[in-house]
């Protein structure tokens, strides 16, 4: 319904809103990207062209950027990054206006081996859940043991294995264990 100049419409339009106010406020943000070892970053500083430069995030989850050292990235949201950078760089520059963008997602990779018809490596750009990667690996083959997928998950220097039984999604049901992998992350298919 389009809204005119008439005091009615107008009046029926701004009850539209408010009603659906708290719809909108109630509706989840989507997930930030978080920043994983082997993502390649550009951090740039605005009027500072030698604050300007390419970065790997390393294994341990750290970069290196000049007058601001060490900054632990791993984890965090690019925002997060960008805040803490530009907090960093208060000390040298007044008013420092950063941009972190990334570049390359080479740190956000599962892995699906087993009794596919392609396992491998594979770098995902969005979230990606059992299902979906199972699927990019060609799926299983017949002589897969379906009911008895796990997903290994490493955190904290420990690692679990998440059980995953692809004949109860078949069927629509326990569909909370169709969870979404995280970088590192493998599906094992005996």
């Amino acid at each position: 319904m389009m809204c005119n100049r008439s005091f009615r419409s107008l009046a029926l339009c701004l009850v539209l809103l408010l009603v659906s106010l708290p719809a909108l406020a109630a509706t989840p943000p989507e997930e930030a990207y978080l920043i994983e070892a082997g993502d390649v970053l550009e951090i740039s500083v605005w009027r500072e062209e030698d604050l300007k430069r390419a970065v790997i995030v390393r294994p341990d989850g750290g970069l290196s950027f000049p007058l601001v050292g060490q900054v632990q990235a791993r984890g965090k949201s690019v925002e997060q990054l960008q805040a803490e950078v530009t907090d960093k760089l208060k000390k040298y520059i007044p008013d420092p206006v950063v941009t972190v963008a990334v570049q390359q997602l080479s740190g956000n990779v599962i892995y699906v081996i087993g009794k596919v018809n392609r396992p491998g490596n594979f770098p995902v750009v969005r979230n990606v859940d059992v299902v979906q990667a199972l699927s990019m690996a060609g799926g299983m083959t017949p002589y897969a043991a379906a009911n008895k997928i796990r997903i290994l998950r490493r955190e904290a220097g420990r690692q679990s294995a998440i059980p995953f039984a692809y004949g109860d999604i078949e069927k629509g049901e326990k569909l909370e264990q169709n969870i979404v992998l995280r970088a590192g992350d493998v599906v094992v298919v005996p």
